[in-house]
């Protein structure tokens, strides 16, 4: 097995693109189809650049689009592999439209990308580890990990989300409307032969080129719904099933799942025949995607497309499949954005995986931020501020004599916290091995009601030996769980642990709190010097861990 991988940093490639009018639409907008091609082609190349032989699209994750470009802007995309797998890469991919004479520049996405090594002849090959230079590098590397779980996870988040829909009656109310429109009215059909140019050096087809045609037959099929020029607003993962060559027939069927007020969810399925399969009419799905579209009128404002009903059964089950992947998408719209310091109610299980990766991205970007101050020292403790405009977050930071795999085992499990700090918990929820829902108790600092919490507690161990154990904690909300009239519910925006091995006996435990009101008065009375509760109780931690670690 050969190992391959580029000497420098994290693969990066920049390309340039002048939008002229053959790639723009009938209002002078770029194409979001030509857009997806120059997408897909710089990201190849970045991976190509990391694994040093050819690569493939396995996937494309949801992408937003938050701007247009108009015929004489620039388009710049910069693409840069964050994480090698074995034989498998994610590249992350930033776009944006400048404006030459305006002299402004506007994001128009953020993607991930996934693409496998495919050397020529078949020989196996592992990909070497991606050389991380900035902290920056070290973030998304990190924060990879969890986005390969979620696309992981994502089947079965899809199928609950599917056995909840089913039992609602929405459908069946909507089959009785009669200004309803039938899906079947939108079902669109188009073939494309795959010619040389439209394929890489070893004849496979662009994963960019299927993606722009899939977007052309979903936008058709999209305006006889809304008798105007559909938008592509976003697109659910594209995920590659198997690979087309120079020769083969692609058909591409595309159709209206559901409407939803303001935007159209359009279905596309891709199948390949070559010229043999062609002839027995025996298909090969290479892919799937979920396009969805807003229209707007001459004055920019946006039309409201009509409701639609399926007519089959399995228009019922494409239906229902657009109502699930909505919730998906909302779900994540609320959750993977870092910047988003809100409690999500978990009323939505099947949520789970979206939530886990915001509690664990939350906690990776406080600790990277740079900008730390420290304010106090003892002996092994160290306490650190860091302020950010009105935000202002503690890390405490301890020398722990014990190994780092039972400082993480000892910390993640709440039920022991109460043996070196004075909260009382209780377990809500036990969703899985690495996700808990615990109710806390505090007492209280100012005299008021004590403080009660419900917190998810993520718990991460590191994929390699240079990367910390994480155990993430953050407010959800339970409606299991309301507030009391005899507690103050008080809400944890960012807290948790990371857990350095430094040797075999030893490990750095570092604690961080994103400051609410909460622990406000804690903190205040401790930087005045009034106070020494939070040194105490860091000192209690380190008693416990070593007292305990030492029994294993």
């Amino acid at each position: 097995m050969e190992r391959r991988g580029a000497a420098g940093g994290g693969a990066a490639v920049q390309s340039c693109h002048t939008v002229f009018p053959a790639h723009a639409n009938e209002r002078g907008e770029l194409g979001a189809g030509q857009l997806l091609q120059w997408i897909d082609t710089t990201a190849c190349l970045a991976a190509e650049k990391h694994a040093g032989v050819s690569c493939v699209t396995a996937s494309m994750d949801d992408i937003q689009f938050e701007e247009t470009a108009r015929v004489g802007q620039i388009i710049t995309i910069k693409a840069k592999v964050n994480r090698a797998f074995s034989t498998s890469m994610e590249v992350g991919i930033k776009v944006a439209v400048q404006d030459t004479l305006a002299n402004t520049e506007k994001l128009v996405s953020v993607a991930y990308a996934t693409y496998v090594a495919k050397p020529a002849g078949g020989v196996k090959i592992e990909l070497k580890p991606v050389n991380l230079l900035s902290r920056q590098d070290h973030l998304e590397h990190s924060l990879a990990t969890e986005r390969r779980r979620i696309r992981l996870d994502y089947e079965k988040v899809f199928q609950n989300l599917m056995q909840e829909s089913n039992r609602e009656d929405g459908c069946y109310d909507i089959l009785k409307e009669e200004d309803a429109v039938s899906t079947e009215l939108t079902r669109v059909q188009s073939i494309e032969l795959v010619l040389p140019p439209h394929a890489n050096h070893h004849e496979n087809a662009f994963g960019g080129q299927i993606m722009a045609w899939m977007e052309t037959v979903a936008s058709i099929s999209a305006s006889r719904l809304c008798r105007s020029y559909p938008v592509l607003k976003s697109v659910d993962m594209f995920k590659f099933r198997g690979p087309s060559v120079v020769g083969d027939r692609l058909v591409f069927n595309a159709i209206v799942n559901n409407t939803f007020q303001n935007s159209v969810e359009v279905g596309v399925r891709v199948e390949a025949y070559n010229c043999e399969e062609w002839i027995k009419d025996q298909a090969r799905h290479i892919n799937s995607a979920f396009l969805i579209f807003h229209a707007v009128n001459d004055k920019g404002e946006l039309l409201t497309f009509p409701r639609v009903k399926p007519t089959t059964k399995d228009g019922m089950r494409r239906y229902h499949g657009a109502i699930a992947r909505r919730r998906i998408r909302l779900a994540r719209k609320c959750m993977l954005s870092p910047k988003e310091d809100m409690p999500v109610d978990l009323w939505e299980r099947s949520n789970q995986a979206y939530l886990s990766y915001s509690n664990i991205a939350t906690l990776t970007h406080l600790a990277a931020k740079p900008g730390w101050e420290i304010t106090s020292t003892l002996d092994n403790i160290k306490i650190w501020t860091h302020e950010e405009g009105n935000v202002l977050s503690l890390k405490v930071e301890m020398q722990v004599k014990v190994p780092s795999d039972a400082a993480f085992s000892l910390l993640s499990d709440f039920t022991r916290r109460q043996q070196w700090d004075k909260h009382y918990l209780q377990v809500l929820e036990d969703l899985n091995e690495d996700e808990k829902i615990y109710y806390i108790t505090s007492p209280s600092v100012t005299g008021c009601k004590p403080n009660d919490f419900v917190v998810l507690v993520s718990r991460r161990q590191p994929c390699k030996p240079s990367e910390p154990y994480v155990v993430a904690v953050k407010s959800v909300t339970l409606t299991s769980m309301p507030p009391s009239s005899e507690y103050c519910r008080s809400e944890v925006l960012c807290a948790g642990f990371q857990i350095y091995s430094e040797s075999s006996s030893s490990c750095t435990v570092c604690y961080f709190n994103q400051v609410t009101s909460g622990i406000l008065a804690h903190l205040a009375a401790n930087l005045t010097g009034s106070s020494k509760s939070i040194e105490d109780t860091a000192v209690a931690c380190m008693k416990f861990l070593e007292l305990e670690g030492s029994k294993d």
